[in-house]
């Protein structure tokens, strides 16, 4: 029975402060003890989805499948190049896959601004990077270049090529699993992925120094 004198108490109190024109500071400071529920729900980060993050795994695995079979029929083409048959459908799949790649993150990941021609601009403007975008749109530049020239075939130029869309493979697969809301990897031994955030790069395993040369 000793909660009723506090609560009137409490009452009082606020009724005071309207009179007196300071209910807003008093209203203010609501929220602001760090033990405050209120406070704890808004400022808690939202568990991952689930479902969003397979998502991500099926997009990944589209980029991969098209990519590698646009190069595996490239590299087994007589003299490098392929039909119209094959460049058209090499060009649609891979644009499917790169679009579905590109998707802003689903509701509850952590999203990062998209990529357009102004993203120098922003970027000035201290805006956070996005590897990911910059990775898609790397890839997609990759992948153009090869298909044109599978379709002159010019052994040169895709010989030159298929290394840039590997590696833009690659960039895209780290850019991913970096910045994409997966899981962070646990097993011991592997650089370790930013805890949050676009646009931060993960922790390598520092390079060791070379001795130096006698009489340096």
């Amino acid at each position: 029975m000793r909660a009723l004198p506090v609560r009137r108490l409490a009452t009082t109190t606020l009724c005071t402060a309207l009179l007196l024109g300071t209910a807003g500071p008093a209203l203010a400071s609501v929220g602001d003890d760090p033990r405050d529920p209120a406070r704890t729900a808004t400022s808690a980060p939202a568990a991952p989805d689930p479902m969003a993050q397979v998502q991500q795994l099926i997009n990944i695995e589209g980029v991969l499948k098209a990519v590698s079979e646009l190069l595996t029929d490239v590299l087994k083409a007589p003299g490098n190049k392929l039909s119209p048959e094959d460049i058209k459908k090499h060009t649609e799949a891979l644009k499917k896959a790169l679009e579905a790649a590109a998707k802003p993150p689903a509701k509850g990941a952590t999203e990062t601004v998209p990529m357009t021609t102004t993203g120098v601009a922003a970027r000035a403007d201290k805006a956070p990077l996005d590897p990911k975008a910059d990775a898609v749109a790397a890839l997609q530049k990759a992948v153009d270049a090869l298909l044109k020239a599978a379709t002159a075939g010019d052994i040169k130029a895709v010989a030159a090529q298929v290394p840039t869309v590997l590696t833009g493979v690659v960039n895209f697969l780290v850019a991913s699993v970096a910045g994409g809301g997966l899981p962070a990897p646990s097993q011991p031994g592997l650089p370790k992925l930013p805890a949050e955030g676009p646009g931060k790069r993960p922790e390598l395993p520092k390079t060791p120094a070379l001795p130096k040369s006698p009489g340096v």
